[in-house]
């Protein structure tokens, strides 16, 4: 059999297996988003949690292409559940993002699979990101949708300087 550049049909079903299980994951473990006081934690959790899945698939990956899908999955999965652009660009350009840097180390490092990885869940940050780049409507909707005592609670976790702290806390939960 021919080794070929281009994704295979098996090549595709593993992207599809494997980002519905990771996606899976990622949801049920955001239910916990109902408790507040959790949300600041999820920025370690989801990492290790999607990790088991994600480094199954990494086991499968040999080609260029296959995390920029399962990116773009993600991000029109959580586009559509209401996560805006904003959750669709953060998973988009953590697929290409982790695509690259496993491509640049040759796709067998286990050290450059970690990295890859970690770079992958910069894009997670796409989910959370609208509570600080969506405005004043979004917080508008929370306030609504899930009560004053919830939204307030949230804002009080989640000041502006948390963007950072969730970006390096995704990165190094990556690891």
């Amino acid at each position: 059999m021919e080794n070929t550049k281009k994704l295979t049909g098996k090549d595709l079903i593993n992207v599809g297996i494997y980002t519905a299980m990771t996606l899976v994951i990622f949801f049920v473990v955001g239910l916990l988003t109902a408790l507040p006081v959790v949300y600041p934690f999820l920025f370690i959790i989801w990492p290790i949690v999607c990790g088991i899945p994600m480094m199954l698939y990494y086991t499968k990956i040999q080609k260029f292409g296959m995390l920029t899908i399962t990116g773009i999955i993600g991000g029109i999965f959580f586009y559509l559940i209401g996560y805006g652009w904003i959750g669709l660009l953060g998973w988009v350009l953590g697929g290409i993002l982790s695509d690259v840097v496993l491509k640049i180390g040759g796709y067998q490092k286990f050290k450059v699979t970690v990295l890859s990885y970690a770079c992958f869940c910069l894009g997670i940050m796409g989910c959370p990101a609208n509570l600080w780049f969506a405005g004043e409507a979004y917080w508008e909707n929370i306030h609504t949708s899930m009560g004053d005592q919830y939204a307030n609670t949230l804002q009080s976790l989640m000041p502006s300087w948390m963007l950072y702290v969730g970006f390096a806390l995704l990165f190094v939960g990556g690891i």
